[in-house]
């Protein structure tokens, strides 16, 4: 074999390898761990975001198989699980599939207003157990210690719904209600990140969000995201673990596949597994 021949078959493989790597969609299981002296035992999180009723193999076991390895304490739901387009099948198997075997919380994406049918969408989830989260929240005991779990309805709800309360006033009911003894570790979960500002002013220890895709397009190590809604291009919060001051924001770059018409590029779909760990001695 010449020259010319071998540097083509190592070109043609180089690509084929590249491209394989780039369009990778397989999931993938993210980990972050957060040490705060708010807990004595470790609490582990599943974070689901933006799964947008996509398929994860029959009946969403390659997903749900994936949450059962990691043994998670509670389960949440951050939005966009439903979509406006794709039927709602892939994410109901989903909700079946975990009903009742883990605490799970849920708040609304845009694309659940979107849909023109949130109001059946929140009877689903509420058929099959999941606590929604509308400006509300709920404590929860677990391994021994009692955790707050806060949630906000997405900001297209005044849009869709007549007279929702906006972000600011539905986190300003979750504090004025004086929920929680302020020794807990409290958690907001939040569909958009792009509203860091407005949540760093209230007393949230630990922030989980979306909506962002990971930005679609990534070069590791150069380019964490290329273009998130309602950040635009080059985001700040496509996706990972942002540390501001004393509190954290966790965002998931979600699980969407066939709902998005732009393939996903060095992005893998991914469940979110947050770990929160008291100080070592």
């Amino acid at each position: 074999m010449n020259r010319k021949k071998r540097m083509l078959i190592f070109s043609l493989s180089a690509l084929l390898l590249f491209s394989a790597a780039a369009f990778d969609i397989r999931l993938n299981i993210k980990h972050y761990e957060i040490i705060t002296d708010k807990v004595s035992e470790t609490i582990k999180i599943a974070l689901i975001t933006d799964l947008h009723s996509c398929g994860y193999g029959e009946d969403e076991k390659k997903l749900i198989s994936a949450i059962d390895s990691q043994m998670p304490d509670l389960v949440l739901l951050g939005g966009d699980i439903c979509d406006d387009v794709i039927p709602d099948d892939n994410a109901e198997m989903f909700l079946k599939g975990i009903a009742g075997r883990y605490p799970c919380f849920y708040v609304t994406g845009n694309h659940e207003y979107w849909s023109g049918r949130v109001e059946s969408i929140l009877e689903l989830f509420s058929a099959y157990g999941v606590s929604v989260l509308d400006g509300s929240f709920e404590e929860i005991k677990i391994n021994g210690q009692t955790i707050t779990v806060c949630g906000i309805t997405d900001p297209d709800a005044t849009i869709y719904t007549g007279g929702s309360p906006d972000t600011r006033a539905q986190l300003d009911a979750i504090f004025e209600s004086d929920p929680h003894d302020k020794d807990n570790c409290t958690l907001l979960l939040s569909h958009r990140p792009e509203l860091i500002g407005m949540y760093l002013q209230y007393d949230f220890d630990l922030i989980l969000a979306g909506h962002t895709h990971g930005g679609q397009w990534r070069i590791p190590g150069i380019i964490n995201g290329l273009f998130a809604p309602d950040q635009g291009w080059f985001p700040r919060y496509a996706g990972g673990m942002y540390v501001i001051g004393d509190k954290v924001m966790v965002v998931s770059r979600g699980l969407a596949k066939e709902s998005t018409k732009v393939p996903r590029i060095f992005n893998r779909p991914e469940l979110v597994i947050v770990t929160i760990s008291p100080p070592t001695e």
